[in-house]
């Protein structure tokens, strides 16, 4: 445990940002799991607009760090490729 205020300060701070990265990526992935489950129930318009929700969402997360770009960019392109597939399949 800390002893100095200063550690203790840094401490306090520290489990604030853990909670709220934490609270960020796990809507994330509540999002992601949603549009998986929309392609997975071949519902193209909620597909269509979760992958929307679920990019700006992945940019977001990159752009203030609670993912590493390289992640988030991964991710993107993943589900690019199956919403890709799932639209050539549709039609």
């Amino acid at each position: 445990m800390a002893h100095t205020t200063s550690a203790k300060k840094r401490h306090r701070q520290n489990v604030k940002r853990r909670a709220q990265n934490r609270a960020v990526r796990s809507d994330l992935r509540t999002h992601i799991k949603k549009l998986l489950k929309a392609v997975k129930d071949n519902d193209a318009e909620k597909a269509k607009d979760y992958f929307r929700v679920v990019q700006a969402k992945l940019d977001k997360c990159a752009m203030r760090r609670y993912l590493h770009p390289n992640t988030a960019y991964r991710y993107k392109s993943r589900l690019a490729k199956r919403m890709a597939v799932f639209a050539a399949a549709k039609n």
